[in-house]
């Protein structure tokens, strides 16, 4: 406090500096410490042959300093009694939940021993369920940058520098792939890069919305920190305003590569998702098979209310484009094959296993051998494991693999060990907290999710197809029945300050940033217009003064 004092009387600016890179550090060392608190004990002899039948080898583990850090994510879970015994060893009690960031693993993957089966795959993902008082809050956000003077998209080498200032100003460790910098990480945070060079934070498991909020915050003081001294802005949309896909660069990362031959294959649309696109989406734990299916069906049938509530994507090539989210409508032709509302989750039979078969049935991307990834798209990861993948035939797939295949699925809600709800436009700082808040007062208080469970229970396929198809146009105008999506959204958001207010956190405010949303059923979007039409006299450059961050 001392320091601070004379800080304070020395310089306010520096002060304000020091003062959030240690709420960073800080809160970095909170995300941390489930990691470092490990237990003392070794693995017994079993317990090393175990681990050696699953291809995973002592040296790599052991001997290293991160090696009870990164055992947890090699692990196969065909003895899973057993496999709960050795997370044990790293003091947890189940798989970590920590989010994964679309960048290369650190090292490469073991190679496996023996076939994964299904009943791997299905416990995976089945790993993810924890008690309620464990389940966590995870926000990913992208932003696009530009410079002020041009408004052109940032360059790779200028995102290069802007990495390398954030890291050794606000201590991140830098992720590479071959010579290039293409990430950062801190603590369970990671900062990555899109196809584009969308700026991308995942943020760590939170216990709160102010937490959530607060992370948001430190992330953009420190980019920002960084950013203005070279003359770069970044811009909170839903799709690039301005800029045509020739001017978008590319960003030197092979699993993008594979992705930007192989989309214009399979949709019209691909490659503008890839390059022109930004979204805003929470991460949420369940607590059982149960669990999980009543959020996944919760979270469908409403991602169209949440596309319509954050509608901010009006703009294509310097004028509207005919969409209030056109990021939404984008994902409508990008690949069928890997996107969309998933009616099978409201099948009476749905659950991990049928989440299983149908994420084996959509074709593979790639697979990362020996630091580089090899171009598998349009395979099976049915053959892969049974040897018969023809860019490596006779290799079997890891946990590794089948984590990234996972990655590469984009339906409106995305399963993994933790539910992903995706359907909203990126946008200004405070929609970025307002958002998590939404899903959090619907899915993580119990009498608000059977509200909307009791809401949705009679929607048809055709009609939530419906509401997907249509939103991205007319947003909240969208007619539904004998009414609106705006009445529709008035209640959800009713029932959403209703669940934040039984948990008790003092939370409802960061809903604010919707209420006049709703209320007046004017999206984002539609004011964007309006200025566009009016003040900024049919130009989209002040768009990037207006959502500038």
């Amino acid at each position: 406090m001392v320091i601070l004092y004379f800080l304070i009387l020395a310089s306010p600016s520096r002060t304000f500096e020091v003062f959030m890179a240690l709420v960073s550090n800080a809160s970095s060392h909170y995300m941390c410490s489930d990691i470092l608190h490990q237990r003392q004990e070794r693995p017994t002899s079993y317990d090393m042959a175990y681990l050696e039948k699953c291809g995973i080898y002592r040296d790599k583990f052991f001997n290293t300093k991160d090696g009870l850090r990164n055992l947890s994510c090699s692990l196969r879970s065909s003895e899973k009694k057993h496999v709960t015994s050795l997370y044990s060893l790293t003091g947890r009690k189940r798989l970590d939940s920590t989010i994964v960031a679309a960048s290369p693993p650190t090292e490469d993957v073991v190679v496996a021993a023996e076939p994964l089966t299904k009943e791997d795959l299905v416990s995976y993902l089945s790993s993810g369920c924890k008690p309620k008082e464990e389940w966590r809050i995870g926000t990913e956000h992208e932003k696009f940058g530009f410079e002020f003077e041009t408004l052109r998209p940032m360059r790779y080498d200028q995102i290069a520098n802007l990495l390398e200032g954030i890291a050794e100003r606000f201590d991140w460790e830098k992720v590479m792939e071959g010579d290039k910098i293409i990430g950062l990480k801190q603590g369970k945070q990671s900062i990555s890069l899109e196809p584009g060079g969308q700026f991308e934070l995942s943020g760590a498991p939170l216990e709160t919305l102010h937490q959530t909020c607060a992370e948001v915050n430190s992330h953009l003081y420190q980019v920002k920190a960084v950013a203005e001294e070279m003359g770069i802005g970044f811009l909170g949309i839903g799709f690039q305003p301005k800029w045509w896909l020739k001017d978008i660069p590319v960003m030197p990362k092979g699993r993008y590569e594979i992705m930007r031959r192989y989309m214009p294959k399979v949709g019209t649309l691909g490659l503008d998702m890839m390059f022109r696109t930004c979204t805003v989406q929470v991460n949420l734990d369940f607590s059982s098979e149960h669990d999980m299916i009543r959020k996944f069906r919760a979270g469908l049938a409403l991602q169209p209310i949440a596309t319509a509530i954050f509608a901010n994507s009006p703009f294509k090539e310097g004028k509207p484009n005919g969409f209030l989210s056109m990021r939404s409508h984008i994902w409508s032709d990008t690949d069928n094959n890997r996107t969309g509302m998933l009616p099978f989750v409201f099948d009476d039979s749905f659950g991990f296993e049928q989440y299983v078969d149908y994420a084996l049935d959509v074709p593979m991307y790639f697979v990362y051998r020996k630091k580089k990834y090899i171009d598998c798209s349009g395979m099976s990861f049915r053959d892969f494991m049974i040897g018969k993948l023809p860019p490596i035939p006779g290799e079997l797939p890891t946990l590794t693999d089948w984590e990234n295949h996972l990655t590469t699925i984009f339906p409106e809600v995305r399963l993994k060990r933790y539910l992903e709800m995706r359907g909203a436009d990126g946008g200004p700082w405070r929609r970025l907290c307002a958002l998590p808040a939404f899903w959090v007062g619907l899915l993580y208080d119990e009498a608000s999710l059977q509200k909307v469970l009791d809401l949705t229970s009679d929607w048809t396929a055709e009609e939530r197809q419906m509401l997907r198809s249509k939103v991205p146009r007319t947003g909240l105008q969208t007619p539904f029945r004998d009414s609106l999506v705006k009445h529709i959204a008035e209640d959800v958001v009713k029932l959403a300050r209703d669940g934040l207010e039984r948990r008790g956190y003092k939370e409802t405010g960061f809903l604010n940033e919707v209420d006049e949303v709703v209320r007046t059923g004017t999206t984002p979007a539609e004011k964007l217009l309006k200025l566009y039409h009016e003040k900024w006299e049919e130009s989209v450059d002040p768009v990037f003064e207006e959502l500038l961050y």
